[in-house]
């Protein structure tokens, strides 16, 4: 097997405004593999203070990968779990190579033109911008709506709900917030009063990770459903995934492939949560049309019905072009448009 690797920095469309300050770029690598004339290929993808890796630590690490497996030394995927999107990048890339056609990486629905029902992701800004991104949306179709929260007065944002709520009813248009860890604790049970006042399916990480006791509170006794999504972050083992849910007892989890170490992982975390009775959903890390393939055709796999978090194809100006389309808040394969693999050649 031989490897080599591209750095291909993403440049957003406008810029994404988020509780870590506003995103420009965002790093990413794709790891090529070739083995008797097939090729392989995944994405490393990061993002800063979310992420457990660092940009130069990362980098020498992909580098390290690249020599070992042109020296013809195996590399065990378990050994990378200090790098959570490198493993699930080498994951993705020999899934690629096992199955000799390009971007396939399962025998899956989706895969096949079964469409996946998304949630449309309302970035944080001023009002006036998030209220034209909740129109759009709405106007798009999604029945499914995910606003970032905790960004600017938190009256405002729940006028911009209101503003849902006083066209669309819970049956029609479920809501989502994602607090990113931006309530403090003490806040926090108050704040989610009001939101439930408002028909909110659920809310992502209230408080930040690690508050292991609060969060545990919040979830026995808030007033709405709590998914855990950054609190999963460098949890590796499945003796302290197992220890985590037991102890919060979350209504949903939250996977995000890059961040948690893979497919595999993200597995495990499925298997624990229906063994406690929990919900979830897969969302995207601001992978490219590459990382977003991958995961579509996991999730279509699993058997899951809910909407996924897997709308950020269209947000780059430099995506590596791909027959992922989106249309009425749903993620398809378009059959007539192929992949352009110019920058991907080994």
């Amino acid at each position: 097997m031989k490897a080599r690797f591209i750095y291909h920095p993403l440049h957003f469309r406008k810029p994404g405004g988020t509780s870590r300050g506003i995103l420009h770029t965002k790093d990413s690598w794709f790891i090529i593999l070739r083995k008797n004339g097939n090729i392989g290929i995944g994405e490393c993808s990061i993002i800063k203070d979310l992420s457990v890796e660092n940009f130069d630590e990362l980098e020498i690490a992909i580098k390290d990968l690249c020599v070992k497996l042109n020296n013809g030394i195996r590399v065990d995927i378990n050994t990378l779990n200090a790098f959570p999107s490198l493993k699930f990048a080498y994951e993705m890339a020999l899934l690629d190579l096992s199955n000799k056609v390009p971007f396939k990486m399962f025998e899956s629905p989706f895969y096949d033109g079964v469409k996946i029902p998304i949630n449309g992701l309302v970035w944080m800004g001023e009002s006036r911008f998030m209220l034209e991104q909740i129109k759009d949306k709405l106007k798009d179709g999604f029945n499914c709506i995910k606003i970032k929260i905790a960004s600017i007065d938190f009256d405002d944002e729940l006028e911009l709900i209101k503003y849902i709520r006083s066209e669309y009813s819970k049956e029609d248009v479920e809501i989502r917030v994602d607090a990113n860890g931006g309530f403090s604790v003490e806040e926090a049970m108050e704040k989610m009063k009001r939101l439930s006042d408002l028909d909110i399916h659920s809310i992502e990480q209230p408080i930040a990770k690690g508050n292991v006791e609060e969060m545990c509170l919040l979830c026995a006794n808030g007033p709405l459903d709590i998914a855990l999504d950054e609190e999963l972050i460098g949890i590796v083992k499945r003796k302290d995934k197992e220890h985590l849910i037991n102890e919060i007892k979350p209504k949903y989890l939250i996977l995000k492939p890059s961040l948690i170490g893979g497919l595999a992982s993200s597995e495990e975390w499925v298997a624990l949560a229906s063994e406690y009775d929990i919900d979830w959903w897969v969302t995207s890390a601001l992978e490219s049309n590459v990382g977003l393939n991958a995961i579509a055709q996991w999730v279509s796999t699993q058997n899951n019905s809910m909407p996924q978090g897997l709308g950020t194809g269209q947000l780059f100006t430099n995506n590596i072009d791909s027959p992922l389309n989106m249309e009425r808040g749903k993620l398809f394969l378009d059959n007539t448009r192929q992949w352009n693999t110019e920058l991907l050649k080994f």
